[in-house]
């Protein structure tokens, strides 16, 4: 492997670098783009819990839509607790306001007993609509975000994976 590096020229290492980075920024551009198609900070996300079932199971690679929604009873939408970075999928079972009033949610995972109080941020009683809510789910991929799971729950994996990518394409010749 190091050997085929050293064999290359200085012009097609860097061609093989470019390529590389063109297609990690390809990648980024996608999902920004994305992005603000839905006005979603996060436009696909998988579910990481058994909370929604049967509704979505463990690794379901979720789509968002985020634009001009009145949120209904019965919607699974997408939220973040303020002070935490991991994304909840659950179930819309009450709201509150709407109109000209802000729009106030009370939400609930399928496969819970209890609603999602205790998951809010101290002494938060609901979500607001307009700034607690990434979007609501408007299509799935059955299994497809198992692979993210696995990434982050092995983090040395993600490593693994990125170092084989990048040799590959910095060997590969055209």
């Amino acid at each position: 492997m190091i050997s085929a590096l050293s064999t290359l020229q200085p012009r097609q290492l860097l061609t093989q670098v470019l390529n590389f980075a063109l297609v990690l920024s390809t990648a980024f551009m996608l999902w920004k783009g994305l992005s603000v198609v839905t006005d979603s900070p996060s436009p696909i996300v998988v579910v990481l819990s058994g909370s929604m079932e049967p509704a979505f199971q463990r690794g379901d690679l979720l789509f968002l839509w985020n634009r001009g929604v009145e949120t209904q009873i019965g919607e699974v939408v997408v939220y973040n607790v303020k002070g935490k970075d991991i994304p909840i999928v659950h179930r819309v079972v009450r709201r509150f306001g709407g109109g000209g009033q802000p729009l106030r949610l009370l939400t609930k995972g399928d496969n819970n007993l209890a609603d999602d109080t205790e998951l809010y941020a101290k002494g938060q009683d609901y979500l607001t609509r307009s700034e607690d809510i990434i979007g609501s789910v408007v299509g799935y991929v059955p299994f497809v975000g198992y692979v993210t799971i696995v990434l982050s729950e092995h983090p040395w994996l993600k490593k693994v994976l990125l170092g084989i990518m990048g040799v590959m394409v910095v060997l590969q010749r055209e």
